[in-house]
C-alpha cells in the first residue's frame, strides 16, 4: 500500500508528427474550441503543441517515426453529444452506463472519445 494518494489529473498527452503543429491547432482550436497556451521557453524548442479548456490540459508532442493512439485514448466530456457529432461528423453513438459517446480521429489518426452523462 502506497503512502501518498493520487489527487489529479494535471494533462493528457497525444504524439503528432513532425511539422503537425498548423494541423493540430486547426483541430484542436477549430475543431474542439480550445484554446492554445504557450509551452514553457525550455521545452518550445521541441515542437508541439498544447491547449486547454474547461477542466482540460491536452499537451501534443512530437514523435518521430509518428505513430497514431488508436486505443489508448482522450475522452472529452461534452454538453451536447449530438451537437458534437454533427459538427465533428463522429461516429456511432453507443451507450455506457451513465453514458453517451462516439469516437472520431484527430488530423494523424489519433483516437478521440466524446461523451455526456446520462
Amino acid at each position: 500500500m502506497s503512502n501518498f494518494k493520487v489527487v489529479g489529473l494535471d494533462h493528457v498527452q497525444l504524439a503528432i508528427p513532425v511539422n503537425g503543429e498548423n494541423a493540430a491547432r486547426a483541430f484542436y482550436v477549430g475543431r474542439l474550441g480550445l484554446t492554445e497556451v504557450a509551452k514553457p521557453a525550455a521545452l518550445a524548442g521541441r515542437g508541439g503543441c498544447w491547449f486547454e479548456g474547461p477542466g482540460i490540459r491536452l499537451h501534443l508532442g512530437i514523435e518521430d517515426p509518428f505513430a497514431p493512439a488508436q486505443k489508448a485514448h482522450p475522452a472529452l466530456v461534452v454538453d451536447d453529444l449530438e451537437a458534437a457529432r454533427s459538427d465533428l461528423d463522429g461516429g456511432e453513438i453507443s451507450a455506457l452506463p451513465g453514458w453517451r459517446r462516439f469516437y472520431i480521429a484527430d488530423p494523424f489518426g489519433n483516437r478521440i472519445e466524446v461523451m455526456q452523462p446520462l
